[in-house]
């Protein structure tokens, strides 16, 4: 049986009970899947409706379009956490990026004492996997080189085929520890949505980085509340226009100026901000947005070049 074969007739079980999908898209056999066959069935695991790439509507399926048909090799770097810190330095300043403590291949490589008191750890290639230490005479080293060494394994493109983390370096970067003592919750993250170049709302992230559960809360550009939830919940008080937002948004806009979208995050700390990192697939474009409707209106946004020949 040739490859076409073999495709044609998983396509065609696209509509057997999601519970399939699920043991699937689990299974080591997933991995050997084509990028699009496996986006289909992940979309249809998630949502449980089919992908439509032919004429993409929502946010979440113009990911998915622009995952395949969108693959400028600079990709990879904007989304390197250690090689992004020199493109982005070139368009909005050095003195907005996180001073970079070190970079390693490997957790056994890294001289601690060389180290401050207080700084961050995390791959470079990956997402989700920060190691914070305020204080370094209290930091569980044995966690963190179980964490971080496994988070190295990790091939963070076979999950949602990012492609982009594809050929990025595997390494472990020390950064800088920040932190807001008006912010009892830790540093809050300002992740303003880029679309087609221009910022069009902000998640607002709480609690990331605390013992609290983290709290996504939907501003527009006014700083209004939107009704959005994502699978977080949203935070129960009205969050505080940061005081240099509309600066946020100018160097959003000038990073994302030539991309079809961009999330780029920010933080505030005493009247500084700080550049974070530039996601291009949020979520991997495979997390719900409640209500439902919101998927369709955050998609109407980003232009592919699909809408102009529809």
């Amino acid at each position: 049986m040739n490859i076409q074969t073999l495709q044609r007739k998983l396509h065609t079980l696209l509509h057997t009970p999601r519970i399939f999908w699920i043991k699937l898209a689990g299974s080591p056999l997933f991995r050997l899947f084509p990028d699009r066959l496996a986006l289909k069935i992940r979309y249809h695991n998630v949502f449980g409706r089919p992908l439509n790439l032919r004429r993409p509507q929502t946010f979440n399926e113009k990911l998915q379009w622009l995952k395949l048909y969108d693959r400028r090799p600079e990709y990879t770097t904007l989304v390197d956490k250690y090689a992004a810190k020199a493109h982005v330095a070139a368009i909005i300043g050095d003195e907005h990026i996180i001073p970079t403590l070190g970079v390693w291949d490997s957790f056994g490589a890294i001289d601690f004492d060389q180290l401050p008191d207080q700084f961050v750890l995390k791959t470079t290639h990956s997402s989700g996997d920060a190691v914070i230490c305020p204080d370094k005479a209290f930091f569980d080293r044995k966690d963190a080189r179980s964490r971080l060494t496994k988070a190295l394994r990790k091939d963070y493109y076979k999950v949602d085929r990012e492609w982009p983390y594809r050929d990025v370096p595997r390494r472990i970067l020390a950064e800088a520890y920040l932190t807001d003592p008006a912010s009892p919750g830790g540093l809050i993250d300002y992740k303003l949505m880029c679309f087609n170049g221009k910022v069009q709302c902000t998640f607002v992230c709480e609690n990331r980085f605390s013992d609290q559960e983290m709290t996504v809360t939907v501003y527009d550009n006014k700083w209004r509340r939107l009704p959005i939830r994502r699978e977080r919940p949203i935070s129960a008080r009205d969050i505080t226009r940061p005081a240099h937002y509309e600066e946020m948004r100018a160097m959003a806009e000038k990073l994302s100026v030539t991309l079809p979208f961009a999330r780029i995050d920010f933080y505030e700390v005493g009247g500084h901000v700080w550049w974070g990192e530039i996601t291009l697939y949020p979520a991997g474009g495979m997390e719900h947005f409640y209500p439902d409707e919101w998927d369709e209106a955050l998609g109407r946004f980003l232009k592919l070049p699909i809408d102009e020949k529809a």
